[in-house]
């Protein structure tokens, strides 16, 4: 492993961890929440969005557009059962899903869902960091490299490691404050 596989692995703990921040509900309406939903239709579990023209027509509301009328039961129920406690309310073809304002209670435990999430990134950034130091202590053992490139590398695989646990405390705090705004 080179560092810019480690790079590249790291980077994909951030994505990773992004996009479970954003199925993490606010009280503002985002295309993103419905992103993990899927759809009993056509004999198969579907994606809401390949289903469907999802909008925000405003900060508190999403709308459905749902392109086939016999899905409207099954789109209501997949969105009942899923975890963001919003009753959609039909009209036709359309759906509404009003976001309520959230309690200071769900504030804080969404907080905690989001610092767990951080949580397991940081642990996947520090199992890659152990991986590559791993593999650098093998090539020393077998000769490959030297005394002083081992420290070297764990310097700097070190130095990196560290840049990517701060672009997560980053990306916490900005979720952490997105969550907590009233």
């Amino acid at each position: 492993m080179k560092e810019e596989d480690l790079n590249f692995k790291m980077e994909k703990a951030i994505s990773h961890l992004e996009k479970e921040f954003q199925s993490i509900r606010t009280s503002r309406a985002n295309l993103n929440m419905l992103d993990n939903i899927f759809v009993e239709a056509y004999g198969g579990k579907t994606l809401i969005n390949q289903l469907s023209n999802i909008s925000v027509p405003d900060s508190n509301t999403l709308s459905i557009q749902i392109w086939d009328a016999n899905l409207i039961k099954n789109i209501e129920k997949a969105l009942l059962d899923s975890n963001l406690d919003i009753n959609p309310q039909t009209d036709g073809s359309l759906i509404r899903l009003p976001i309520p304002k959230l309690s200071e209670e769900r504030r804080g435990e969404l907080s905690k869902v989001a610092s767990q999430y951080a949580e397991s990134s940081k642990v996947v950034i520090r199992n890659i960091r152990r991986e590559f130091l791993d593999l650098k202590k093998n090539q020393k053992k077998n000769s490959e490299i030297s005394e002083d490139e081992l420290k070297k590398s764990s310097n700097e695989v070190q130095k990196i490691t560290d840049n990517y646990i701060k672009k997560i405390d980053i990306i916490l705090e900005s979720k952490t404050n997105d969550i907590l705004k009233v």
